[in-house]
């Protein structure tokens, strides 16, 4: 058996090599759409305190809901920045967001080391570095990680806390009070820890009361008087970097903890084949993202901890575990039973990953020390090496998209394209804008450019004043006045990725992730489409339908261009042409909405009413949250099926409470049987602008 003094240089040498390790591969970070939102705003909030609080800006975020987010970690990065003159930001802020992930990994490893011992750390360090979710995000996320940071350490230092009995650590009293306090000034969310001290007090000594049958109550004062008095500094300390909870540092708080619970802003995204909106994703949308994104060698883990965990730990030990497995349930418990909104896979739960790491890791140690037999224990290592295999290759082979990986219970990344988001952060726009960058220079293009993004580049192009960027929704791409365009794979239908549609044939660049196309450069190869549209709007019918017959010879991929197409044919009279037009453009998209709802429509106006409604539910099955759709089919209903109108109606103001043609299309149910009811749902559309 091995020395604990030489598993002890082992550890110390491991962690050093992986911060060097970790630091190198964090050049090849790209941005993220959350680190420019974060950024602009940590910006504000610098700007609110270098003016004494005269620049409000920070406080009004209507869209973001950023002034909820304390950001701490953002703010004190973007206060370096600024002290220290850095000019390349988001090069700093990687290698800010980096160190987080290494501190994160490093206190899980110490965590793991006073549980168990060396070996339990070493094999902490292990499991995160063959974790690519986890390392792409140390990479460029300066929220999800240092809270994961404080989450883990407030964890950590709360336990050693409670067990320290009389003997209180003014050391372990500091760092648990800075590390509830980090979490706080990050997320409100960090007002779990808090909870969790109270609770973990009296789960503690209920329990030791029951192995000893006695209690010391001048200990149990003590540690409760230490208890409120960090649970006070805490959220004093927490507040001193947030603008908005200066404001109120209780209610504002509170408030804030209230809106990140139930998060105002919602988002469609592929699961399971399917577009969804992120506040109805099924109950198992986050347990079953983390199952096909964490790798197996972590999972088996998690599997042989569940094994061992009575075999293995004392009475003592066993309820230090139970708490760190609280750690990692309840948050997911809750999320659950509060159908809250989530979305992009589960980065805003990788607080919870170092906790499922950590007992993985003791599963392993105490499984292997459970095994006598010299050869079973290598078959073991062998094992555990192949199936360390997939996530290192994927790392190896993909090292700008770490956070992409799949693992092989979907068929890693390739298995699931199509059926689960992928580029989310909209990395590829890092690769793709330096791409252009380069054609344009090598092409010797001249004079002002325009370049569309679906998020933005500006940054990227900071050094180019001849390249004017701005954002798009690719779908709308044929509305606006373009030369070049880049875009994630975002908010693509799974039906063109899977039937290889996207991207486009006028894509001069392509960026892979395991051979999957993430993201793309697209040349405009005619702006016939653009000017069509233009003419459209302007009421100029017959030239905006000259101009689409041209566009649809260079590109007939791009539903909008039919859409738009059969709206000038229709305005010109030319109804079944019109009507053509639109089935061609379900040809590339069948569940593209307008489309869609502008058959729908035709169909009602020429009294075809069974399809009308048909495409109409054709709609709603695609975007539950197409309101227009919904009254469309309860005027159809009224005379046919008054009771399934309203039900409709209702499904669509339970969406959109203030929705006011749902709120009139309901009285109009009610105007013949009961004009009072009828009355009342008009007044309170009266009310709604």
């Amino acid at each position: 058996m091995m020395s604990e003094i030489r598993l002890k240089y082992i550890f110390n040498f491991s962690s050093a090599f992986l911060l060097v390790l970790m630091l190198l591969l964090s050049k090849n970070a790209g941005i993220s759409c959350d680190e420019v939102l974060h950024y602009n705003q940590s910006v504000s909030v610098y700007n609110y305190f270098a003016t004494h609080g005269k620049d409000l800006s920070a406080l009004n975020t209507p869209v973001t809901n950023l002034k909820y987010y304390g950001q701490s970690y953002d703010n004190i990065v973007t206060i370096l920045i600024n002290w220290f003159k850095i000019e390349n930001v988001y090069g700093f802020r990687h290698l800010m967001s980096t160190i987080a992930g290494w501190l994160l990994i490093f206190v899980t490893a110490l965590f793991a080391i006073w549980l168990a011992d060396y070996k339990a750390g070493i094999l902490v360090l292990i499991l995160f570095i063959i974790s690519p979710t986890f390392i792409g995000h140390t990479q460029n996320n300066l929220k999800d990680v240092p809270f994961a940071l404080a989450y883990t350490s407030g964890t950590f230092f709360m336990l050693k806390f409670l067990v320290s009995g009389k003997k209180n650590s003014y050391r372990d009293l500091i760092f648990l009070t800075a590390s509830i306090a980090f979490s706080i000034s990050i997320r409100a969310g960090g007002l779990l820890l808090i909870c969790y001290l109270f609770f973990f007090f009296f789960i503690f000594y209920i329990f030791k009361y029951l192995k000893e049958n006695k209690l010391d109550l001048l200990e149990i004062r003590t540690k409760f008087f230490w208890i409120c008095l960090i649970s006070i500094i805490s959220w004093f300390l927490s507040i001193l970097l947030w603008p908005y909870a200066l404001h109120g540092p209780v209610k504002n708080v509170i408030e804030s903890y209230r809106v990140m619970a139930h998060f105002p802003a919602t988002f469609r995204q592929i699961f399971e084949g399917k577009v969804e909106w992120s506040d109805y994703m099924p109950w198992y949308y986050l347990p079953k993202s983390m199952l096909i994104t964490i790798p197996i060698t972590v999972l088996t883990g998690l599997a042989l901890s569940c094994i061992f965990i009575k075999l293995k730990f004392s009475s003592e030990k066993t309820l230090l575990y139970g708490l760190v497995i609280f750690t990692v349930l309840f948050p997911l418990a809750f999320v659950v039973h509060e159908k809250s909104n989530l979305y992009s896979s589960w980065r805003q739960f990788l607080f919870i990953y170092p906790g499922i790491v950590l007992i993985a890791s003791i599963g392993y140690h105490h499984f292997y020390e459970y095994i006598k037999s010299r050869y079973l224990r290598w078959a073991i290592v062998v094992l555990t090496g192949v199936l360390s295999l997939h996530p290192l290759r994927f790392m190896l082979n993909n090292p700008q998209f770490y956070y992409l990986y799949y693992n092989q219970l979907v068929g890693g990344l390739k298995g699931a394209y199509s059926n689960y988001e992928t580029d989310y952060y909209y990395i590829s726009q890092t690769a793709a804008s330096k791409w252009l960058v380069n054609y344009l220079k090598q092409k010797n293009v001249g004079g002002k450019i325009k370049v569309k993004a679906t998020y933005s580049v500006e940054w990227l192009f900071r050094n180019h004043p001849e390249i004017e960027t701005s954002y798009f929704r690719y779908e709308e791409r044929s509305q606006s006045d373009w030369d070049y365009a880049i875009v994630a794979n975002r908010y693509i239908s799974p039906f063109q990725l899977r039937n290889k549609t996207w991207p486009p044939e006028n894509a001069i660049h392509i960026i892979y992730a395991d051979k999957v196309p993430v993201g793309a450069v697209i040349e405009r190869k005619s702006k016939d489409d653009y000017a069509g549209y233009v003419a459209l709007m302007d009421g100029r019918n017959k030239e905006a339908v000259r101009y689409f017959e041209k566009a649809l010879k260079i590109d007939d991929r791009d539903e909008m261009i039919f859409y738009n197409f059969a709206a000038a044919l229709y305005n010109d009279g030319q109804y079944q042409k019109a009507d053509s037009i639109l089935k061609r453009g379900l040809d590339i998209n069948p569940e593209f909405e307008p489309i869609l709802m502008y058959l729908g429509n035709i169909a009602r106006t020429q009294n075809r009413t069974d399809e009308a409604i048909r495409y109409y539910e054709r709609v709603i099955e695609a975007d539950r949250k197409y309101f227009e759709a919904y009254v469309g089919i309860s005027e159809l209903l009224i005379d046919r099926d008054i009771l399934r109108a309203r039900k409709l109606l209702t499904i669509c103001l339970n969406m959109n409470p203030r929705y006011k043609p749902a709120i009139l299309a309901l009285a109009d149910t009610y105007r013949k049987s009961n004009p009072d009811i009828a009355k009342k749902y008009d007044e309170l559309a009266s009310t709604i602008k």
